[in-house]
């Protein structure tokens, strides 16, 4: 993702000085109060990189997996794609992945990979700015690993993009201190 998709302003903060491999920065995710446990992720960051535009280099992260299967932009009463396009399948799959996850009994906040698959890349780089809206309204501010695949089309006629995410719940035992997502 790019920072003109609108998803790059970083507030994770300056990081939290610890430091990892080879003196690289190791940064935790804030997470707003929620019923469920506390994340406490870490983004090693290696010495003199930028950071990434709406995504982080590496999530490291321990507790309960949930590996959420590429959703696409149907509606799951209707069976439809959504109409409207790119922006508006990845708004319909980032609810889905969504509702996936809160029967999971995780949340976006959890969320440590995303792996989109786009069929065309002219109407991703065009519609950037309304999928960082949608994914800002859906998602929030935090920014996990991510990619980003161009293929030559999806299963599903119509679909445009099919995004997959893997989510990390901490157990009741794990770290629970977190700053800056």
């Amino acid at each position: 993702m790019t920072r003109e998709e609108g998803t790059g302003n970083r507030e994770r903060g300056t990081g939290n000085g610890e430091q990892g491999a080879a003196g690289s920065e190791l940064r935790a995710a804030a997470v707003p109060s929620s019923p469920f446990p506390v994340p406490s992720f870490q983004f090693p960051m290696p010495d003199n990189w930028p950071r990434g535009s709406g995504y982080s280099h590496a999530v490291v992260a321990e507790g309960r997996q949930i590996f959420v299967a590429g959703q696409i932009g149907w509606d799951p009463v209707t069976l439809e794609i959504v109409p409207g396009g790119m922006a508006a399948q990845a708004r319909r799959a980032f609810e889905n992945i969504v509702a996936v996850l809160a029967a999971a009994e995780a949340r976006p906040e959890h969320i440590v990979r995303f792996t989109w698959f786009i069929t065309d890349r002219g109407a991703y780089v065009r519609d950037r700015d309304a999928i960082g809206a949608a994914y800002r309204a859906v998602i929030g501010r935090h920014f996990p690993a991510m990619s980003v695949i161009v293929v030559s089309g999806l299963i599903e006629p119509g679909a445009e993009i099919e995004i997959e995410a893997t989510a990390v719940v901490p157990t009741a035992s794990g770290p629970t201190n977190s700053t800056g997502a």
